[in-house]
């Protein structure tokens, strides 16, 4: 399988990966690309747009209202005008008649909405928003709790509660988040792995269909050129399709080293200390990991593309048998993202084990969690069989159709070269 041939070949790969423009540009920008779409992400989650949002506060009780008031005009929101409350004083039987009368601002958006709290809400807290947009979330989640403190307060003002056994009812629970490991340490787990998780699995998810496709697009070019007959007179098919899914998980190997410098910085030194909540507790094994991860991740997918390539002769139609490997990189891709909240759920754990997903979900969940070292040694196993076996598959399929012409094979032709024996 591995021979001079085979090294000549690889080289050629990387003279034609690494010395190309749009590898150059790729591995530069995406991280650039990378954290824009995370700021952006995280501009559009923090823009509300409900800035000076106008709001009407009705009330049956008069007193609920002075105390509402008073606890509203001390939050920022309504210092800094970014919602103009008035509170106005109305019977349950006048709320319709109060709506219908300021129906033309609400539809002209002059009025954001009205809230409406009856005499019951004190003890049912139903509570009623008009609105043209009544699912408006950001305004309610600025007003929700001082209407909900001051509900709590009017139900147990007559029940002999001091104003601290009030204050201690109406405060919500904070979790501080305590990772226990096997080391003696107990540290505060923060955010910083999880966003390590999800970059893992972005990177992995972007760069398995980026070079998949590339060797696709490589193999059917060749394929159409002829320039794969004058390949194979010098060497056989494995030595070829070794050579080419070597030489290109090396330059993706290279790649994702790059892309993974400021991980192994922040990991590897004390230069820059990171706020509380982004501290990361990994490990440059971890980091190691990933890359050994990659690289297997890389062959195995990049041999099921060369199979692909090989059968067709244009992309187009190629894209009937891509849609099932892209199914094997999106859904692992999708459950290492669903598990964030929970990386030891069923699915998770599961999925972390099984072939091709294990190649995604597993270093997404090692970010998160400290997973036990049976379930990583047997996935690591998995991974290292499944390469195993699709790679000699890859291979015979490579071995017939790269050199078949004419008419699209069928199927039932392709599963028919598997079964050839040389």
């Amino acid at each position: 399988m591995f021979s001079k041939r085979t090294a000549s070949v690889i080289k050629r790969e990387l003279r034609t990966h690494l010395l190309n423009k749009s590898f150059i540009i790729m591995t530069l920008l995406v991280p650039v690309f990378l954290f824009g779409i995370m700021g952006i992400q995280t501009f559009i989650a923090g823009f509300e747009g409900d800035d000076a949002s106008k709001i009407i506060i009705a009330s049956e009780s008069p007193e609920f209202l002075n105390s509402l008031q008073a606890d509203i005009v001390k939050q920022d929101y309504y210092k800094d005008k970014k919602i103009i409350i008035s509170f106005e004083s109305v019977n349950n039987g006048e709320i319709k008649y109060f709506v219908d009368k300021n129906k033309a601002n609400l539809l002209d958006e002059k009025l954001s909405g009205i809230v409406y709290i009856p005499a019951k809400a004190f003890k049912d807290k139903q509570i009623s928003f008009y609105s043209k947009n009544p699912r408006n979330n950001s305004l309610f989640d600025k007003i929700d709790d001082n209407i909900n403190n001051i509900l709590i307060a009017h139900y147990f003002k007559e029940k002999n509660l001091s104003s601290e056994d009030i204050s201690y009812a109406t405060q919500k629970i904070d979790f501080k988040e305590l990772k226990v490991s096997e080391s003696d340490s107990i540290k505060e787990e923060g955010y910083g792995n999880m966003i390590i998780s999800f970059l893992f699995t972005f990177l992995l998810y972007f760069s398995l269909i980026l070079f998949g496709s590339s060797m696709l697009t490589s193999v059917i070019e060749e394929k159409n050129n002829r320039i794969v007959e004058v390949l194979l007179s010098s060497l056989n098919s494995t030595e070829l399709l070794t050579g080419k899914i070597l030489g290109s998980a090396i330059t993706g190997i290279l790649q994702m080293a790059i892309w993974l410098v400021p991980v192994f910085v922040l990991v590897s030194t004390s230069l820059f200390v990171l706020p509380p909540e982004f501290v990361l507790s990994i490990s440059i094994s971890h980091l190691l990991f990933f890359l050994l991860n990659y690289f297997i991740a890389l062959v195995t997918f990049m041999g099921l593309y060369a199979a692909v390539g090989s059968i067709f002769t244009n992309p187009q139609d190629a894209q009937s048998g891509m849609w099932p490997i892209l199914m094997l990189i999106m859904i692992p891709f999708f459950i290492a993202i669903g598990m964030q909240s929970n990386p030891n759920n069923e699915i998770g754990r599961i999925a972390s084990m099984v072939p091709f997903a294990s190649l995604i979900v597993m270093p997404a969940r090692m970010a998160i969690m400290d997973v036990p070292v049976w379930q990583f040694i047997f996935a690591m196993f998995v991974n290292i069989a499944t390469l195993l076996l699709i790679f000699p598959l890859s291979g015979k399929i490579y071995r017939v159709g790269i050199l078949s012409t004419g008419k699209k094979p069928q199927w039932g032709e392709v599963i028919k070269w598997v079964k050839y024996r040389y």
